[in-house]
């Protein structure tokens, strides 16, 4: 374990922040921190009333002194990702700070318009071709930062990611299903969000530009709540033993606030400092062919 000393914080006074999964839970409670702190939204969220909403909420909480911005995309949807990029990249003349929050589980298997199964997608791939669309942009920030939210779930993984079975059907089928299958793929997209990570500080030295994830820790939140009743009757009896959304966001404003993360490039943190993840997440050439996978699997909506 390697523990991080306190810093000073990074004045976030007109910086710009980029979140996705900012109208609930943790990535609510981190934007509205964020805010007060000074620093100016964008929000990409699919319900566009929720988002305007919460917008104007957290800008009276700042006293509207900050602005924050709502831009629309569905996660399961590449394309649907692509043009919100690009209406970002015409709206922002910079992003200091990209926040890849929004997760999800899904019970039964789904597959989006792209052939992807859902949680993959939403999880792992959306963050990794958002990222890639505004990378430009964040180069243009001084000491910039992208923040991934992973999870300790990760570790459940036992044997790596299964690149011969990213969609994950057999999870979804009989007693694997039973046996916790979904749970699963949702623990496999976790762990591609910090060999993501990993990767992408590798490839981002020298840029000024640092890459992060950390782990939530076990939050009360709305997540999971679109499963049916055993998933809602699983999540309230976890609540006694949850964190409040806010102490759940509490390592991700730490991530934005702090004066200086190089420290911090590629590493896994929880509780406000970097942590050793599991050893199958540490795999430097699991994470080099996680991305390359990645890079095939949006490269049809890239070319278009």
């Amino acid at each position: 374990m390697t523990i991080i000393k306190e810093k000073k914080e990074w004045d976030l006074k007109n910086k710009y922040v980029m979140i996705t999964g900012a109208t609930n839970g943790i990535g609510l409670a981190g934007a509205k921190a964020i805010a007060l702190r000074g620093a100016n939204l964008g929000i990409i969220a699919r319900d566009k009333a929720r988002a305007e909403e919460i917008a104007i909420q957290i800008m009276e909480d700042a006293s509207n002194q900050i602005k924050v911005d709502v831009f629309i995309a569905d996660l399961a949807s590449q394309r649907s990702i692509r043009n919100a990029a690009k209406q970002i990249l015409e709206s922002c003349p910079k992003i200091d700070v990209l926040v890849n929050n929004a997760g999800a589980l899904f019970d039964t298997f789904q597959k989006t318009e792209d052939g992807f199964e859902k949680t993959w997608a939403v999880n792992h791939l959306a963050p990794f071709f958002l990222t890639s669309l505004l990378l430009d942009r964040l180069k243009e920030s001084e000491s910039a930062r992208i923040i991934n939210t992973a999870s300790h779930g990760h570790k459940m993984v036992k044997n790596g990611l299964d690149f011969d079975n990213v969609n994950s059907e057999h999870l979804y089928r009989g007693i694997k299903k039973l046996l916790g299958g979904p749970t699963l793929c949702y623990a496999q997209s976790k762990l591609a969000n910090i060999l993501f990570t990993s990767e992408l500080a590798h490839r981002l030295e020298g840029t000024g530009i640092t890459a992060h994830c950390f782990d939530p820790g076990l939050v009360s939140t709305n997540f999971n709540q679109n499963n049916g009743f055993l998933a809602k009757a699983t999540m309230a009896c976890m609540k006694p033993f949850s964190r409040t959304p806010e102490e759940g966001a509490d390592t991700l404003v730490w991530l934005v606030e702090s004066k200086n993360v190089s420290e911090l490039n590629g590493h896994y943190c929880a509780n406000r400092q970097s942590i050793e993840p599991s050893v199958v997440a540490a795999n430097r050439e699991t994470a080099r062919k996680l991305w390359e996978i990645s890079e095939e699997q949006v490269s049809h909506v890239r070319r278009e």
